[in-house]
């Protein structure tokens, strides 16, 4: 019944989103309330799980949101954006568009969160879409594909890092990340192949001007007249990679000092996002009102409903999290029917059910790790190669599927413009077909290596 319900209050935004034209913000608010009621919470409980959820996501990543957009807003109208997908364009090639837009997330998501991934990447994949003359949601999809296999898969992020903690591989990082490297290509490929077979046919308002005409990508580029070298129009995207992955690094590695804590300090996604938009003022043509007001002032006005929506959808995934379902799936006994390579398949299913319901992939690579632990030495699973594999299989679950309960989802949804009917069948299903060719390729893996 739990799981029905759930079920009924995902159908409800939906339906209430695109049937009925309501706003996603008010549609999962509504979703929320149905859970909440409908499960049975108490007032207080119903209060504090809103509430909760929405500041807690906000704490996370609202200011990375806000200093994305800003940064965002900034690189599109000084050229940089434009400038950047020139060059992007001739490193990987005209022709294919989406397939740097996947290596670039493959890339990036590997130090960064997807979420902060995708914000710092939106006016680059915009760029690049309107230079190459391709459909904005493919674009999209092709990054968040992209950042999201390396997400949830490949260590330093913290998903990963903490599932190869629980289930006592921290001295296997090393391979965890090797292994998951390799896994996550084919992950990588079939988010890439989705984008470019099926989603291409989905169609945004940033696909055409706001009279309804063909974007000229020649005239907006002409109408900059100087455009900013290479190097400044990187920097203001490199710079916040490059010190959130020294941060990373240097946590992963335990490395003390005064050096130490000054670069984790500056790896923390707020701080380097702010010094993103520092980097970015170079850029500006002028200091005046209408940069320093107007361009920030339109970032910040970009930003307002992508924060409502994500917090609100926090508030969602708090509400399903403080129902009772994961105690339910806790409390799954399913160890026992499968054993050998099928033993992947009991962290595998239970990351995707945890996934599916609550919406934080890295929660579902926490809960699951910290299930299955106590199975492993029963089970004979030991080494470097098995427990990477399990770190994969529980990975691949955590991938399964991407949805309304999900910030990410909202953030690619919203930084598109794409509809949630649309997002189902782009995002969505591109995240089902990436946790299946995961879970069947690490199964392989398993095959040849153990």
């Amino acid at each position: 019944m739990l799981f029905l319900i759930i079920v009924l209050g995902v159908l409800l935004i939906v339906v209430a989103t695109s049937k009925f034209k309501i706003h996603p913000f008010l549609s999962l608010l509504l979703g929320t309330l149905f859970v909440a009621f409908a499960t049975g919470m108490s007032f207080d409980l119903i209060i504090e799980s809103i509430n909760g959820g929405f500041g807690n996501l906000m704490t996370s990543i609202g200011l990375v949101i806000v200093f994305g957009t800003i940064i965002g807003v900034i690189l599109e109208k000084a050229g940089a954006a434009y400038r950047m997908a020139e060059v992007v364009l001739r490193v990987i090639g005209p022709n294919h568009p989406q397939l740097a837009m996947s290596i670039i997330g493959f890339i990036v998501s590997i130090p960064v969160f997807c979420d902060s991934g995708f914000i710092i990447l939106n006016s680059l994949r915009k760029a690049l879409a309107k230079r190459a003359k391709i459909a904005m949601a493919s674009m999209s999809v092709a990054l968040a594909t992209g950042l999201y296999a390396t997400h949830t898969l490949v260590p330093p992020t913290p998903g990963p890092i903490a599932a190869a903690g629980n289930i006592g591989a921290n001295a296997y990082l090393g391979t965890v990340i090797l292994i998951g490297l390799v896994v996550a290509i084919p992950a990588t490929l079939v988010g890439y192949l989705w984008s470019v077979k099926v989603v291409t046919k989905i169609e945004v308002p940033e696909d055409v001007t706001a009279n309804g005409e063909e974007f000229d990508y020649d005239k907006v580029v002409a109408s900059f007249g100087k455009m900013p070298s290479t190097f400044l129009a990187f920097l203001p995207i490199v710079l916040p990679i490059v010190l959130i992955a020294l941060g990373s690094v240097i946590s992963v590695l335990g490395w003390e000092g005064w050096f130490a804590e000054l670069f984790i300090f500056l790896g923390k996604p707020v701080m380097a996002l702010l010094l993103g938009v520092i980097a970015a003022l170079p850029l500006l043509p002028k200091y005046d009102e209408e940069t320093l007001t107007g361009w920030v002032g339109k970032g910040l006005a970009d930003a307002a409903p992508i924060l409502l929506i994500t917090g609100v959808g926090g508030a969602f995934g708090t509400v399903i999290r403080n129902s009772g379902v994961e105690e339910i799936i806790q409390g799954w006994d399913i160890a026992g029917i499968f054993t050998g390579v099928l033993f992947l398949l009991v962290p595998f299913l239970i990351a995707a059910a945890l996934k599916t319901a609550q919406g934080s992939s890295t929660t579902s690579l926490v809960i699951t790790s910290s299930l299955i632990a106590p199975m492993l030495p029963i089970m004979g699973i030991e080494g470097a190669v098995p427990l990477a594999l399990v770190v994969m299989a529980i990975g691949a679950g955590a991938m399964t599927v991407s949805h309304v309960n999900d910030s990410y989802f909202w953030v690619v949804t919203q930084f598109t413009g794409m509809q949630v009917n649309d997002a189902y069948k782009a995002q969505t299903m591109a995240t089902l077909l990436q946790g299946l060719a995961t879970i069947i390729v690490t199964m392989v893996l398993w095959l040849l290596l153990v």
